[in-house]
């Protein structure tokens, strides 16, 4: 079964008086790329993170924001007392040097720099964190790649659609095959006869033959049809793999040797059945190019 590269996953978890969320979107990429959000606090985190989704995703471009509310006690941030006193101390001075009384407003002096800190407990905060948002993770990327099935589902209808159409102008080209030769054979006669009955002469066999020959030479297509016949059959098995590895590579390049052989036989066979047949076969190829490419 195909995955499609695109989906969304979120998951949220209240402990300890903290809220966390986590939301995952995947895009189409060649390769697995990770672009990570997380608050200040939890930079430190990215990492593991980042190891978390590659373990669950091989390819996409994955984006993940994560973000926490701590409605505790333990938020409050901390007085860094000695910045205050030293605060103090300078506007104290100031107000002495100019002879004047200086109000102190205790949330002026709250905003200057230094004066409010992160808790020092800092540690068990990401400690909680880590256990919490890798778990998100897991869950949140279990809701992406559920939708990534669901969508992978509706791309393999697709793809089987195309692939039944190759198949189907597949064996209508060989069936046809067989009579170019042939009507090759009736007209080169019919053409040779006439010319050697106003020469008066005869038409030898050899010759015929001959010729007959190297015409089927050049436009036999009987192995381009056969590798082409091949393809779509692997392109069916990878379709229906039970493997959960990535197919999306493998199909891809599959679709561009398909189209060499198909590009092969048009420019082989010289017959206008064939190739108005063969240029639906192309177009049929060009669409798979097309969706494989959001095949994870």
């Amino acid at each position: 079964m195909i995955r499609s590269m695109t989906g969304f996953g979120e998951a949220t978890r209240h402990a300890d008086g903290v809220h966390y969320a986590v939301e995952l979107r995947s895009l189409n990429n060649k390769y697995f790329k990770a672009t990570i959000r997380l608050p200040e606090r939890l930079q430190v985190l990215e990492a593991e993170l980042e190891a978390a989704l590659r373990h669950r995703i091989a390819r996409g471009s994955v984006t993940l924001i994560a973000s926490f509310a701590d409605t505790s006690a333990s938020a409050a941030l901390d007085i860094n007392h000695q910045a205050l006193d030293r605060y103090v101390e300078q506007i104290r001075a100031s107000a002495a040097v100019g002879a004047g009384q200086v109000p102190l407003d205790l949330a002026s002096l709250l905003a200057l720099p230094g004066v409010l800190q992160q808790p020092a407990n800092d540690e068990s905060l990401l400690h909680q964190a880590r256990k919490v948002l890798l778990g998100l993770v897991d869950e949140a990327c279990t809701h992406l790649i559920s939708m990534r099935n669901r969508e992978g589902s509706l791309l393999m209808e697709e793809l089987l659609g195309h692939r039944g159409l190759i198949a189907d102008r597949l064996g209508r080209i060989k069936e046809q095959a067989p009579r170019v030769i042939a009507e090759y054979e009736s007209r080169l006669r019919l053409r040779m006869q006439e010319m050697f009955r106003e020469a008066q002469l005869t038409v030898e066999p050899v010759e015929l033959i001959r010729e007959i020959a190297v015409y089927a030479e050049k436009t036999d297509i009987a192995e381009e049809v056969s590798r082409l016949s091949g393809h779509i059959d692997q392109f069916s098995d990878l379709l229906h793999g039970a493997e959960s590895e990535p197919v999306g590579r493998t199909l891809d390049f599959l679709a561009q040797e398909m189209l060499r052989e198909a590009n092969t036989i048009a420019s082989k066979s010289p017959d206008s059945l064939i190739s108005r047949m063969i240029v639906e076969v192309k177009g049929a190829i060009d669409r798979i190019k097309e969706q494989v490419q959001n095949v994870e």
